[in-house]
């Protein structure tokens, strides 16, 4: 299991972008994206690379200071468990947003990208 620290990417005052890299096994996870971020209510996550047999990645979110952890859904209300590279909006915006592998095998090799927008009327972090 090991915590991958994403690359935060500032697109413009009002789009960050938070980029895992190689999330190979099982358990492995992504550092939250901070709760300073709450005003970016607009998240889009996309998963590319090799997910392995029976390979998953859940979207997870936490509003109790990463003590409790459940999966956040796509816009249709779907649970966000990714077994194949796609994009998906994110309905939920909790405090704490990550990555979590909770399925790989000695081939799973995924990279997650995180994109969140907030309204212009947003004050810069």
């Amino acid at each position: 299991m090991a915590t991958i620290v994403p690359v935060v990417t500032r697109i413009n005052e009002n789009t960050v972008k938070f980029f895992w890299e190689t999330l190979t096994t099982t358990n492995d996870r992504g550092t939250p994206i901070p709760s300073k971020y709450m005003a970016f209510v607009d998240r889009t996550v996309q998963v590319t690379g090799t997910p392995g047999v029976g390979g998953n990645l859940r979207i997870q979110g936490s509003n109790d200071d990463a003590v409790t952890y459940a999966a956040l859904a796509d816009a249709q209300g779907n649970a966000l468990d990714i077994t194949a590279a796609k994009i998906e909006q994110i309905l939920e915006v909790p405090l704490l947003t990550r990555p979590f592998v909770s399925a790989g095998d000695g081939t799973t090799d995924l990279d997650v990208s995180i994109v969140c927008r907030r309204s212009r009327s947003g004050q810069e972090v």
